[in-house]
């Protein structure tokens, strides 16, 4: 069973998970502009240029995806923090370990329940 993190620790990893936050919602303002829809002007752009634009686009909005899902994971531990409920188990309701935690903080399960 892993012990209760530390109020100090959680500062850290409060304060980590506020950085990585302001990270991710920089980089989603910074990328936007390649989710934008590809022109489909023929002249300009050959066949080969358009798909390639595409598949960017395509990947582009992968990218948004994943950060958008980040940044929502990130908030649900902020709110767990502010609540008091940071570190427990969303599923067991045990503790869940530190080091656990240092790599994802905002990680709602415990490795047992994760698995």
């Amino acid at each position: 069973m892993a012990e209760e993190v530390s109020a100090a620790q959680i500062e850290a990893l409060n304060r980590r998970l506020l950085n990585r936050q302001a990270e991710l919602k920089a980089l989603d303002r910074e990328a936007a502009s390649w989710r934008d829809t590809v022109e489909l002007d023929q002249q300009s752009v050959g066949r080969l240029s358009r798909m390639d634009a595409m598949q960017q686009q395509e990947m582009a909005q992968a990218e948004a995806r994943r950060r958008t899902s980040d940044i929502a994971r990130i908030e649900m531990a902020l709110n767990r923090i502010t609540q008091g409920e940071y570190g427990w188990c969303a599923a067991c309701g045990e503790p869940i370990a530190y080091k656990r935690l240092e790599i994802d903080p905002a990680a709602a399960l415990c490795i047992g329940c994760a698995a």
